[in-house]
């Protein structure tokens, strides 16, 4: 086969079948799903701060939502993902200094980021749960 030949049977662009998907990456995808995530937990969180605001009928309802089963599942959710986000700030701080870049160490410091992530949001929760 010719170089033109297999260049001509070559995807036009690289797909998730090319890829080897790197903790990095993962770590990275999150990332940004998460930052996007915390703009509805926000607005969440604003309209409970809103209700607090609007009187005892509002709050009620506004804590009523929030404190359900599904309520608590969402805030669970939510500190999840802002510690998630805040721990890859921390990792992207510590690259702009230029440390940790080489591979193990990018690698290294990405997982302590998903398992620091979810330690720290069941530390929080069991702490809200004993001190509730």
């Amino acid at each position: 086969m010719s170089s033109a030949e297999a260049k001509a049977n070559r995807p036009l662009s690289p797909h998730i079948q090319i890829y080897h998907w790197y903790v990095t990456m993962i770590v990275s995808i999150v990332h940004r799903i998460t930052g996007g995530a915390l703009y509805f937990g926000t607005l969440l969180l604003a309209w409970w701060l809103v209700a607090l605001a609007a009187g005892p009928h509002a709050f009620g309802v506004a804590n009523w939502v929030v404190g359900s089963w599904f309520g608590i599942l969402v805030m669970i959710g939510f500190s999840w993902a802002l510690i998630h986000h805040a721990l890859g700030g921390v990792r992207h701080f510590v690259w702009d200094f230029g440390y940790a870049l080489d591979k193990g160490e990018r690698d290294t410091i990405s997982l302590l980021n998903i398992i620091g992530s979810l330690a720290l949001t069941v530390i929080l929760w069991v702490a809200i749960l004993i001190f509730r």
